[in-house]
């Protein structure tokens, strides 16, 4: 079968299980090739797809994310290594390192705290963003950090990366000039695509009831960690933008939003 014929086919049993099934279908192409995904379009589509395809959209066709089949994920200017049992980033969260970039101003923080770090992503983009910066990130999940440490040597900057094992702020006792935070927020109720449900780690993604547990132990715990004239930068839900600034205005910090390129509210921006 050539090239083209098999992403037909391959994007017409994935459609049921992805809304970007052709999408799908090119990457994991690309990968049984070795190759990048503009080199096939440029240069394969009429050659013989190899036998390696079809694992692959099996693979994707049972749920798995394509993030984990292909093992890692384009995150901000970095490459990030991701699998079982690591949150994948999303495009979204990028919506807070855009927020600090434009609070910052040309101004570089030197440190910076990522609460929940998952593989790395804020606190390692943030590190690529401002070579001069060092910083903290704390993760529950010994899998997680796990990635973490990888992905900091792999870009090389495990010597400004410390990474923790940790809850939340506990046993965090310095200040820092930018907090980044993408707590989990969905409601244990919440309908959720089955490669995101039934794959990432639930510890996560959710956060009790109403999703905002978490944000509910962190009002309190970032206010003492943020240094005058710095920023914290945290992630939204939908819809919970105007809930969650009232948690930390409570606790005293100025609450503003960000919206990310869909226009949702994404990133609380707070600060003293």
């Amino acid at each position: 079968m050539t090239v083209r014929a098999a992403l037909a086919a391959a994007t017409q049993r994935l459609a049921p299980v992805s809304a970007t099934a052709r999408l799908d279908a090119e990457l994991l192409m690309a990968r049984a090739f070795g190759i990048e995904r503009d080199r096939l379009l440029l240069d394969r589509l009429d050659g013989v797809a190899p036998p390696d395809f079809e694992p692959l959209v099996a693979r994707r066709e049972a749920g798995e994310p394509v993030a984990y089949i292909l093992g890692h994920r384009a995150f901000w200017t970095i490459e990030l290594e991701v699998g079982p049992g690591v949150l994948i980033p999303r495009p979204d969260s990028e919506t807070l390192i855009e927020a600090a970039v434009a609070w910052f101003r040309g101004r570089a923080p030197e440190r910076i705290l990522d609460l929940g770090t998952g593989p790395g992503s804020l606190l390692l983009a943030a590190l690529d963003q401002w070579p001069q910066a060092s910083g903290l990130g704390v993760d529950v999940s010994p899998v997680a950090l796990a990635y973490a440490r990888r992905n900091a040597a792999r870009l090389g900057l495990a010597d400004r990366a410390e990474l923790r094992l940790g809850d939340w702020t506990a046993g965090v006792e310095q200040t820092f000039d930018l907090i980044l935070c993408n707590p989990p927020y969905v409601e244990m109720d919440a309908g959720l695509p089955v490669d995101v449900r039934d794959w990432e780690p639930h510890g996560a993604l959710f956060a009790g009831a109403d999703g905002l547990d978490a944000y509910r132990r962190l009002a309190p715990q970032i206010p003492p960690l943020l240094r005058p004239g710095g920023v914290a930068c945290v992630e939204l839900g939908a819809g919970q933008a105007d809930t969650v600034a009232a948690l930390f205005a409570a606790q005293g910090l100025g609450a503003e939003t960000r919206s990310d390129l869909a226009g949702h509210r994404r990133c609380l921006v707070l600060t003293h």
